[in-house]
């Protein structure tokens, strides 16, 4: 297992007693304790022999026998025996936020409708201050998804921009940092039950059956909020015609008879609904064509259609409306 510098540092700190790492924390420069808090809230968990290892480097014989745990939960404890609670709650929120060193850094992290979404809101002199800090394939993607009249005066003031004043470009930071990284930090913080529901969405049909009834034996409850929070291939039926005409133009047609091959009758005749005559019967013909076909194959499908639509959905071309119904935007 191979660790970085602050990887070791944070397995060492976990190893110590609190009074120790304590001093060692109030020691570190708030960049170091940026680094290490990152690392042993990522940590994981630690075997028992990488611990002795790390400690013999370090010259501490603690003949560690178990594993260390670390997480967010750990590190802030840690955090608030020596610094103070605000400052515990910045560096948390950085640490849960998007990875890097610098605030440019952070928001090339950030997904692009999701800044996008941010941005529009704002003046188009901000938004051109900002797209002109990030990576240019990042920028490039924020601008595509702006209102096209908005985008039109971002580009105008980023053409007329010149070299931006200290003093404005640390105001931007500021205000990136107090109001959206601070909102999108919180906002990570997903319900287990919301980060298991992505996860069920991703699997295959015979293991997704499996897991979860045997989930309903264990916790009754906790597979009923699941599978509440779940998109699946048959959630497309909530989809309106321009959601399903937008969604139809984005599959490869291959795939799209793949995925039908395995749907309802409901479900397949929502989607010939939607289409010219001639479309629909060249569509029956291409599923019909393709005789017996893999579950496995059809499953494959019907999640690139499940992903195709979450994408729609995320930059905001479809609507789905808190799992209950799905519009076109």
């Amino acid at each position: 297992m191979h660790l970085t510098g602050p990887q070791k540092a944070a397995v060492l700190l976990l190893t110590l007693a609190d009074r120790h790492s304590e001093k060692l924390f109030a020691r570190l420069h708030e960049d170091e304790i940026k680094d290490v808090s990152i690392a042993m809230a990522t940590l994981g968990a630690v075997d028992a022999s990488v611990v002795e290892t790390i400690c013999k480097e370090f010259c501490e014989n603690l003949g560690a026998t178990g594993k260390l745990i670390g997480s967010y939960e750990t590190t802030e404890r840690m955090l608030l025996k020596t610094l103070p609670p605000d400052r515990v709650a910045q560096i948390m929120e950085e640490i849960r936020g998007p990875a890097g060193r610098t605030m440019w850094d952070k928001l090339g992290n950030v997904s692009e409708s999701v800044l996008a979404n941010y941005l529009k809101n704002e003046y188009p002199q901000t938004v051109a201050v900002v797209l002109s800090k990030v990576r240019p394939d990042h920028a490039a993607r924020v601008l595509a998804l702006l209102p096209e009249g908005f985008a039109m005066e971002v580009v105008m003031r980023m053409l007329r921009m010149e070299t931006v004043q200290k003093e404005a470009l640390e105001g931007v930071e500021r205000t990136l940092k107090m109001e959206f990284m601070s909102n999108l930090a919180r906002s990570h913080r997903q319900d287990s039950h919301e980060v298991m529901a992505d996860i069920f969405n991703n699997l295959d049909r015979a293991a997704e059956g499996r897991i979860m009834a045997a989930l309903e034996e264990r916790n009754r409850e906790s597979a009923e909020r699941i599978r509440a929070l779940m998109f699946t291939f048959d959630d497309l039926i909530r989809l309106d015609g321009p959601g399903v005409q937008l969604l139809l133009r984005s599959v490869d047609k291959e795939k799209l008879a793949l995925a039908l091959k395995g749907a309802s009758d409901t479900l397949k005749e929502m989607f010939f609904r939607n289409l010219s005559e001639r479309a629909a019967k060249m569509l029956k013909d291409d599923i019909a064509a393709l005789g017996a076909v893999r579950l496995r194959d059809v499953d494959e499908a019907q999640a690139i259609m499940v992903a195709t639509a979450k994408d729609l959905a995320a930059t905001g071309q479809i609507l789905l409306d808190d799992g209950q119904e799905a519009m076109i935007a």
